[in-house]
Parts: C-alpha cells; structure tokens; sequence
C-alpha cells in the first residue's frame, strides 16, 4: 500500500526539469539573452535593466546556466556537458575579428562525447546593429562545422537580445527538441 501510495505521489507532485546551457566568447550576449528569457517566460521575475548589465566573469547560475566564456573550456565546463539537455551558442554577429575564434570554440564544445546528441541552437545576436554578419555569413564562416554536428537538432537564429528579436522563437524551439529528445531524458523534480 504504502509503494502504491508513494508512487502516486511522486507522480503528482513532481515535474520534469531540463538544463540548457548558454554558451559563447565573452561579450557576445549571454547574459542578456539570459535576463531576456527569464523576463519574457517568468512572470514573476523582474529583471535587472538590460543596459545595466555588464561583462560576467566566470559563472552566472540563476534558475538557468550560463557557463560564461569558452575561451578556456575546463573540467568544470564537461561536468556541465554530461547533464545538459540542449545547448544554446550565443555568436556576436558584430564581431567579425572574433568569429573565427568563436568557431573554434563551438567546434571544440560540438565534438565533446558528452554533448552527443543534444539540441544547439545558434544565436546570431546583436542583429539590431546594421554592421552585424547575416545568417548566410555566419553559416559561412561555421560550414566547415557541418558535419561534426552530426544527427542532432541544430537551428541558427537570428536574434538581439536586447531588443528580444527572435528570443522566443529560439527558446520555442530549443523547448521542443529537448523535450522529444529520447537520449537525454529530463530529471524529476519534486514541486512541494
């Protein structure tokens, strides 16, 4: 009675919990797309003033990850691969001297085993400056990246995060993938 009465239980008051990681160079928008997507799907979150946000250093976990920089991926950043269930890569699109540094780095973060099958959705932020890289530039620049992604949802969106073009596409989408994604199954989190 008492395995009935638990599971029962367990049913009811626990729910799925998924974890995206939000990764990208520094200054490429991490932050603000993460303050951007807390404000537009909490309704009871009030955000910090976007124009206040300044450059993260290291780690800024709250309610969602973001690991910060790749330029140096560690240890740290593969215990996060392992239990993640989709990644979003944040590019700055006005940033041409960097892209290819960028590329690098989502290279590297692709090919990890830990990652292995799981969802990425690429932003082109900073769409709202007229000097920004288009989409067809940035598939450019990252098309030599085409076959490491290997069998896995992978969509390039264009976006500001400061104006919130295009963030709740992004997120829709990524929500999708990680939900039908049968590899990476969420983990149960109890809600009382």
């Amino acid at each position: 009675m008492y395995t009935l009465l638990s599971g029962l239980y367990k049913y009811m008051f626990q729910r799925d919990e998924y974890c995206v990681l939000i990764l990208g160079l520094d200054n490429a928008g991490k932050t603000t797309f993460l303050e951007q997507t807390k404000t537009r799907f909490n309704k009871n979150y009030k955000g910090m003033s976007l124009s206040k946000i300044t450059t993260t250093v290291g780690l800024n976990r709250r309610g969602a990850s973001d690991p910060g920089e790749l330029a140096p991926i560690s240890v740290f950043s593969f215990q996060y691969y392992a239990e993640s269930h989709g990644v979003i890569y944040v590019i700055d699109s006005t940033d041409e001297e960097r892209l290819s540094e960028s590329k690098r780095a989502f290279e590297k973060m692709i090919t990890s085993e830990a990652l292995e099958g799981v969802p990425i959705l690429v932003l082109a932020n900073k769409q709202d400056v007229e000097t920004c890289l288009s989409i067809p530039d940035i598939k450019t620049a990252f098309s030599d990246c085409i076959n490491k992604i290997g069998k896995r949802d992978c969509l390039t969106q264009a976006c500001s995060a400061l104006t919130g073009k295009g963030v709740n596409e992004g997120i829709e989408w990524m929500v999708k993938c990680v939900v039908r994604n049968i590899h990476r199954p969420p983990r149960k989190k109890d809600i009382t």
